[in-house]
């Protein structure tokens, strides 16, 4: 067998081979053929991974702690069972979906197969498909098969004062201020600053009036988006990425997957495709106009008011979400005089 192809690296991408080795007898596979660093995820480390067994994905769990992956994993069991396009975790000889190694854990899936699609190159049709594709997985995760607790109570969603916003974004502004020498992506952020500022001022009273959404909870997959979503011709292969499985309202994960699938490239919503998809999620899972316009009005104004993406490139020093902070002005800035636009698409009716 030709050496694992980032054997004896333990920078970002690669893996000790040792250490490859151990995790491989830990899940109780031969020695790994081939092994390719997956660079796309911006929390955990990935890899594909050739066995004789077969080809699986490694996930090396950094963002999320083990016992919450575990749990995650143990719930795609039941997924999988019901027949939602999901990976169901190879096991360790002793049934464990999480194998600890040198203090870092890991899991183990089948390799899926399938590409990304960019929500806007889905059709109408496609886009509905994969709204009723969410409500299913919304169904299924409310069976008691699944092991997830019934939830207690309503999550709260906190509201950020303009007041609060307003002090965050002067303070990234005072930041650039004292750089040396600004960069282009300074610069331009310090000017989305200023128009951000006055966008607070100016649509203060438009915010949620309480920190309670409307509509109906359960648990949801958390990051329903692009990067997570694999697709064969025209219907989703596999559903990744569980680690933000969680309670929420079902419009807050509708709107928020609605929105991240169907911005385009040059800042908008499409609106066609955001009510096939709101509509077809309404065909398995009733939701009333009034809680999906609560939910888009949340979105709305959180995107408004949260500066996340900076937060990462100046708190951080992680540069990786620079992109999503250029492309979620854009969309702020056109979203905002068409929020009553917005949301007659979300609550439309085919």
């Amino acid at each position: 067998m030709s050496e694992p192809a980032d054997a004896g690296k333990a920078g970002r991408g690669g893996i000790a081979g040792s250490r490859l080795a151990d995790v491989m007898q830990g899940f109780g596979l031969g020695q790994a053929s081939s092994v390719s660093y997956l660079p796309s995820g911006m929390m955990n480390r990935n890899w594909r991974v050739e066995t004789q067994q077969g080809v699986f994905a490694l996930k090396e769990l950094v963002d999320v702690p083990v016992p919450k992956a575990r749990r995650s994993l143990d719930v795609l069991r039941a997924l999988a069972a019901d027949g939602l396009p999901v990976c169901s975790p190879h096991l360790t000889p002793h049934g464990d979906s999480v194998l600890e190694v040198d203090e870092r854990a890991y899991c183990l899936l089948p390799w899926a197969h399938g590409v990304h699609r960019e929500g806007s190159s889905l059709t109408a049709e496609e886009a509905a498909e994969l709204g009723r594709l969410l409500g299913w997985t919304h169904q299924a995760l409310a069976a008691s098969r699944t092991g997830l607790e019934s939830p207690a109570g309503r999550p709260q969603a906190r509201v950020t004062t303009p007041e609060t916003a307003a002090a965050e974004a002067e303070r990234f502004l005072q930041l650039i201020a004292a750089l040396d020498e600004p960069q282009t992506f300074d610069r331009a952020a310090a000017r989305a600053l200023e128009q951000r500022k006055e966008l607070l001022v100016a649509h203060a009273d438009d915010r949620p009036g309480d920190e309670v959404p409307a509509g109906p909870v359960g648990w949801t997959h958390g990051d329903f988006q692009p990067l997570n979503l694999l697709w064969d011709n025209d219907h989703v292969s596999a559903i990744l990425d569980w680690d933000r499985l969680a309670v929420r309202p079902y419009g807050e994960e509708v709107v928020r997957t609605a929105q991240v699938q169907f911005t385009t490239s040059d800042g908008r919503l499409d609106l066609v495709l955001v009510a096939a998809f709101t509509a077809g999620y309404r065909a398995v899972v009733p939701l009333d106009d009034g809680d999906l316009a609560d939910a888009v009005r949340r979105l709305w104004w959180k995107r408004a008011s949260d500066f996340w993406q900076l937060q990462w490139h100046y708190d951080k020093g992680d540069h990786g979400p620079d992109e999503l902070w250029v492309s979620g002005e854009r969309l702020l800035h056109w979203w905002t005089p068409r929020r009553d636009q917005v949301t007659v698409a979300f609550t439309a009716r085919r």
